[in-house]
């Protein structure tokens, strides 16, 4: 087989880009942390613009993620409500991946 035949073959079958993406994904074995910095770019979106702003920092350790505020009295509130951020976060993303959120 020559060298130019072994790379122009083509597969008969097509895939989109998002599936050849997330093939790759996996076949690489970085699927958590793609999922994990995925959670942290969303945190404005699914959080909301005041609670964004307020945060200083977020990071994930062992399936828990800790999120930096500088509102003590926000701080205490979504303390509060840790279930209902839980809840936002399962909704968008495996139940497994995070099991529990401290706010610091």
């Amino acid at each position: 087989m020559k060298y130019k035949d072994k790379f122009s073959k083509r597969s008969s079958s097509t895939s989109s880009l998002k599936e050849v993406i997330d093939a790759m994904i996996d076949n690489y074995k970085i699927r958590g942390k793609f999922d994990e910095n995925k959670l942290i770019n969303s945190w404005g979106r699914m959080m909301g613009n005041p609670i964004a702003r307020r945060t200083d920092k977020l990071f994930i350790k062992e399936k828990v993620l800790f999120v930096k505020l500088n509102s003590a009295p926000l701080r205490q509130e979504l303390t509060m409500s840790k279930s209902k951020v839980l809840d936002i976060i399962h909704n968008e993303f495996d139940k497994e991946m995070i099991i529990d959120v401290l706010f610091y």
